[in-house]
């Protein structure tokens, strides 16, 4: 398991960057961006709805050249194509504060802003090191965790759009809902049936933004803040995730041409991942075989319409809901069962499999006589 995490050139140009960007902070900054402790409990936060009381720096509040810095940490993570997506997704919210004026008034100037987004970092980050970088705004969350300068996990990573039926051209999410519609499309009647597990979209994940996904999860009645789309009990209960049990149609129950597709869908969720780490999930994936993924789908058929698909593999669950604003209103994630956060590598892979071991760092700033008498 560790394999699929290791990234120790990704993990070494983050770092590089971090320490040259942390160098640039003056004191309230500084103050704003690092969380020194690592197990700060707010480091299992990561909603993508707009929220008063976000930790870490805005992009606001940072000057020109920082705010450059801190691209080029988010594209040293990323693969381009998802670090275009998280660049697009931010200059939606201009579209949408012209959206919502009428309902959301004249506060919406400061609220819908491509700048309202905050970087975090927990720990801090050095080398052979342990940190998180966090960066959060509306319909981005990316958690990033480099574990002794090693490994990295970077799940949970979501991100949404709003509006998705629209007349403009940014579309960010495109291949994210759109595999799963062109998935769908090709299903014959009995495949269908058994793919479609509710006729009923959830209105946010099934999975909620749990730190670590349990044995099964049951999805919210509403969407936090948005009452005006409810699901029943039943409904619940028809959705319900069971990581023993996948829902929905197997990829061996698929023909070849649509098991392409399911692949591309795997794919294009993969590459929220660093290259590094998404190369090995990848190959995993193929060697562990297509009858392993499983697609289901929920609510309506069709686009701008409630509806909302999920895949599961052995390792990562793939969930895309756009159930609230009538089906224009996108969230996607994608997630590790083992390592969301980096709960697997810290648990014991890292100390049990390290290249240096965390008995090195604190050799350093002790004496040899103390650390082994019977040496002297």
């Amino acid at each position: 398991m560790p394999a699929m995490y290791e990234a120790p050139q990704t993990a070494t140009t983050m770092l590089v960057t971090a320490m040259g960007l942390i160098d640039t902070f003056d004191p309230t900054q500084r103050g704003a961006a690092i969380i020194e402790d690592f197990n700060d409990p707010r480091r299992l936060e990561w909603d993508i709805i707009p929220r008063p009381d976000r930790t870490g720096v805005p992009l606001h509040m940072l000057d020109r050249h920082q705010r450059v810095l801190v691209w080029d940490l988010i594209r040293q993570a990323l693969p381009q194509r998802t670090f275009t997506k998280v660049l697009a997704i931010p200059q939606l919210e201009h579209v949408l504060r012209d959206y919502e004026h009428d309902f959301l008034g004249p506060a919406l100037q400061t609220w819908r802003s491509s700048e309202s987004y905050y970087l975090t970092f927990f720990g801090h980050p050095g080398f052979e090191d342990t940190w998180t970088l966090r960066f959060l705004g509306h319909h981005v969350c990316l958690n990033i965790t480099v574990v002794e300068q090693r490994w990295i996990s970077a799940t949970p990573c979501a991100l949404g759009q709003q509006p998705t039926e629209y007349s403009g051209v940014l579309h960010p999410l495109a291949d994210d809902e759109g595999l799963g519609f062109e998935l769908l499309a090709t299903l014959d009647d009995d495949q269908r049936n058994r793919a479609v597990i509710h006729a009923i979209a959830p209105a946010d994940f099934v999975t909620r933004q749990v730190p670590k996904i349990g044995a099964y999860e049951y999805p919210d009645r509403y969407d936090l803040g948005m009452p005006d789309y409810v699901i029943t009990d039943p409904d619940r209960a028809a959705l319900k995730f069971v990581k023993d049990h996948p829902s929905g149609i197997a990829g061996t129950d698929l023909d070849e041409s649509q098991q392409h597709i399911l692949w591309r869908l795997v794919d294009c969720y993969l590459e929220r991942l660093p290259n590094e780490t998404a190369e090995q999930q990848r190959k995993l994936l193929r060697d562990h075989g297509i009858g392993e993924v499983h697609f289901a789908w929920a609510g309506e058929q069709t686009r701008g319409r409630p509806h909302y698909f999920r895949v599961q593999t052995r390792h990562h669950l793939i969930e895309a809901v756009n159930s609230v604003a009538g089906g224009n209103h996108l969230h996607t994630v994608l997630r590790d069962f083992d390592n969301d956060l980096a709960a697997g590598i810290l648990d014991g892979h890292a100390d049990a499999d390290s290249q240096w071991g965390t008995a090195h760092l604190a050799s350093r700033t002790v004496s040899s006589a103390e650390l082994d008498p019977g040496l002297g």
